[in-house]
């Protein structure tokens, strides 16, 4: 069991982890598919089983491969990641971690694909396997993305791939909240951020929460004014379905019905439940496990939050 303390235990945990041996199989479908030629497809079929639903005869992967849409989409991901070395290195360290504070995690097999751009399943994460939709990191400004809203344009980059193989990781060992309240969702997504904050501590914290650096700054800079807002307007014990949309669900800014508003990042109400489990964290010598087990009335209770004015 692994028990959080001062930077030279850190260090050391670092250093524990760099020597675990991960051997992390990664296969580029996305590119065997581009290259494939319509003799090719059974060969695919066999390989990649699970990429080719039984309803689907050979003449669809056929006429695929001669989509012009396709062949497009294909050759920008290529360009886009032509070399895929720097990601493969950050998920083997992401994987290394995961590996450290869950022994008993199987890795999964990694197989780059496409997806026709469908942002919300752009990673998929099962007990045997990861699929990766490359598509889905090509940069916000990319053309593919012009008919995008902004805020969703904006996570669709390569900075943030590995941050969501993480929370794909994070959503299987984060229990889902049976406390309804508000207070309980935001803590809920604060273990999430939190188990990132142990599982990828090689990424920044924008790229964690999927927050640009100005909006990560903003949410810093305002904290305090936001909780006492929370506060004012007694959110934390409510259940109200409405909170959870203005302040936990993507969204292009969070909805205060203040000034402010336009300026915010959304999921504000994530950022605040982050700081509330880091304050837990730090105040309490508990496993990752072990926090991720507890109520969030406990969590919230035992860290004495005070976001600093």
């Amino acid at each position: 069991m692994v028990v959080f303390l001062g930077c030279k235990d850190n260090d050391k945990v670092e250093d524990d982890i760099a020597k675990l041996d991960v051997n992390l199989e990664i296969a580029r479908f996305d590119r065997e598919f581009a290259e494939a030629e319509p003799l090719d497809i059974p060969v695919l079929k066999k390989a990649y089983p699970y990429l080719f639903p039984a309803q689907y005869t050979d003449s669809v992967w056929v006429a695929k491969l001669q989509d012009s849409l396709q062949i497009e989409l294909l050759s920008e991901v290529d360009n886009e990641f032509s070399d895929f070395s720097e990601e493969k290195d950050d998920l083997i360290l992401l994987f290394k971690h995961i590996k450290y504070y869950f022994p008993n995690y199987q890795l999964p097999k990694v197989v780059t694909v496409t997806s026709d751009v469908s942002y919300d399943s752009r990673i998929i994460m099962t007990d045997s396997l990861l699929l990766i939709g490359l598509d889905n990191y090509l940069g916000p400004d990319h053309k593919f993305y012009q008919s995008f809203p902004n805020y969703i344009a904006a996570g669709l980059d390569k900075q943030y791939l590995v941050s969501d193989v993480a929370n794909a990781f994070a959503k299987q060992v984060v229990p889902k909240p049976k406390d309804r309240t508000f207070l309980g969702q935001m803590i809920y997504y604060g273990k999430e951020l939190a188990t990132k904050d142990k599982l990828a501590p090689f990424i920044s914290d924008g790229q964690k929460i999927n927050y640009s650096e100005a909006q990560l700054a903003w949410a810093k800079a305002n904290e305090e004014q936001i909780w006492r807002n929370f506060i004012e307007n007694e959110y934390l014990y409510s259940t109200d379905n409405k909170l959870v949309r203005r302040f936990l669900d993507q969204a292009p800014f969070s909805k205060f019905g203040l000034e402010l508003d336009n300026e915010s990042p959304g999921r504000i109400g994530r950022f605040l439940g982050w700081q509330i489990v880091r304050a837990f964290m730090e105040k309490n010598e508990v496993t990752l496990q072990q926090m991720l087990s507890l109520p969030a009335e406990e969590i919230f209770k035992k860290s004495n939050y005070k976001p600093e004015k």
